[in-house]
């Protein structure tokens, strides 16, 4: 792995009214590195996740993403193309096939002609195990099924980063698996990943690093093997004696 920060947070602030969120954040991300963001509901962790690709602003502090410095709305474009982001909501047009869903932002953004992108879609289809339902429309999916076309599409933008926004946590039980499968292949490929997730099966197998925050603050960070035996921080130590039990 690549030492280079290809993701450089420096005391990030955000506040909603009287909520100060995110408390003077510092956060760099390694090329090809996979780091898990953890901690209890409304401790900032999404809110983090957003501000990367300046889906939420931020109040006070910088954000570099690939030497790209989010400041400008061109930039904040720029940095956008490079960046893909999969909710907890697989927010897929309705409308549209899986396939069109997948065609749709190559065409526009990408500027691709229909049967490069058509390739394209097919081509990561298959990679998350999908091909059959190119023709199908997002409702005639399982909730898995339909995140997994999510990250498809995400892909298709030939992202050098993903973020995932707790990817597995609006889907049933059994289709957690399979979603998080895809995501541990392109762990192995070496993308540069932040996930925002309580699944400590794949922080075990994939993540290189993984973090606490709580209050707005990260608390405590390691790999997860040393994270989850052996936690430093009195707050981790809590935090973890409810999710790993």
């Amino acid at each position: 792995m690549e030492s280079e920060a290809i993701i450089q947070i420096k005391n990030i602030h955000k506040h909603f009214g009287k909520v100060h969120a995110l408390r003077g954040i510092d956060l760099n991300v390694s090329r090809g590195e996979v780091v898990l963001i953890i901690g209890p509901s409304g401790s900032g962790k999404s809110t983090l996740l957003r501000c990367i690709n300046r889906l939420e602003e931020f109040d006070q502090g910088s954000i570099v993403v690939d030497g790209i410095p989010l400041d400008s709305a061109e930039n904040i474009n720029a940095v956008r193309t490079e960046v893909g982001m999969v909710f907890q909501q697989f927010n897929l047009f309705p409308h549209l096939t899986v396939l069109n869903n997948l065609t749709l932002a190559q065409r526009i953004i990408r500027k691709r002609e229909k049967a490069e992108a058509e390739q394209i879609g097919m081509e990561l289809l298959r990679k998350v195990g999908i091909p059959e339902k190119a023709d199908c429309y997002p409702l005639q999916l399982s909730g898995g099924q339909q995140q997994r076309v999510a990250i498809a599409r995400a892909l298709a933008m030939n992202p050098k980063i993903m973020l995932f926004d707790e990817p597995t946590s609006a889907l049933d039980p059994e289709m957690i698996q399979e979603v998080l499968d895809v995501m541990l292949a392109l762990a192995k490929e070496g993308m540069t990943m932040v996930v925002v997730s309580h699944e400590m099966g794949f922080a075990r197998a994939a993540a290189d690093r993984a973090i606490l925050m709580d209050g707005g603050q990260i608390i405590e960070q390691a790999p997860p093997n040393i994270l989850f035996t052996n936690p430093k921080h009195e707050r981790t130590k809590a935090f973890l004696s409810k999710v790993l039990s």
